[in-house]
Formats: C-alpha cells, structure tokens, sequence
C-alpha cells in the first residue's frame, strides 16, 4: 500500500515493507493482521487547538507610586501616556484593570515583566 506525502508543489509517494507478517498500526494501540508485508503511514490530522485568549490583569496595590505604574505600563506594554494613565486610574478607582489578552505564553511573559516591576498580576482566562 502507498503512502502520499506533499511535498512542495509536488505529490511524492512511498512505500514502506517490512518483513514480518504482524505490523503495529500506529494509529490504534494494537498490533493489525490486515495487510502483512507493508506498513502504511497512519493519516494524522492535525488538531489545531485553537489557541485561548488570557487577561493580564494588573490590581491595585497601596505601595507603588501612581507615577511609577504609568511608567512600568509604557515600558512594558508600549502604551502611550495618556492610555497608561487611564489603565492606572481604572486600577486605582476599580481595584484592577484588564491591560491586555493575548495567547497564554505571552500574557504569562507579561504577568511576569510585571512582577519584575514589583506591581502584582494574574492571568484570567477570557471567557466566550
């Protein structure tokens, strides 16, 4: 039996033969007496998780200086001034703000940037 694998543009195709009359199926945990002689490559569908979204989430805390978090927001998120001071405010007044959402790995490198810094945050999986 042949197997075809892309290649480029191109279609190559293989075939594979062993010498035993018992091959393992890769596809189901059992050893498979159907075609004795030749192994074919299991068809692997590549499930693509989609990818969650995670808040970084900045709370207030009665210790950094209302100047020093506007700064650590534009140094770490890019934010202009005026957008880094409406993010210190609603965690002034709200007690937290939502600063950014993104894929797990880099709102974790956010969170932790953060933590650099000295302000506390969490990660919170976006929902919907």
């Amino acid at each position: 039996m042949g197997v075809s694998l892309w290649q480029g543009q191109a279609m190559v195709s293989a075939t594979i033969s062993v010498t035993a009359s018992r091959f393992y199926d890769a596809a189901s945990p059992r050893l498979s007496t159907e075609k004795p002689g030749t192994v074919s490559l299991p068809d692997t569908e590549t499930a693509t998780r989609l990818g969650r979204i995670w808040n970084v989430i900045v709370w207030d805390d009665p210790i950094n200086l209302m100047s020093y978090v506007v700064y650590v927001f534009q140094k770490v998120f890019g934010m202009s001034e005026q957008l880094a001071t409406r993010h210190m405010i609603e965690v002034h007044k709200a007690g937290r703000s939502i600063l950014t959402s993104c894929e797990r790995e880099k709102a974790e490198l956010f969170v932790s940037r953060l933590h650099r810094y000295g302000l506390q945050a969490t990660l919170e999986q976006q929902t919907g």
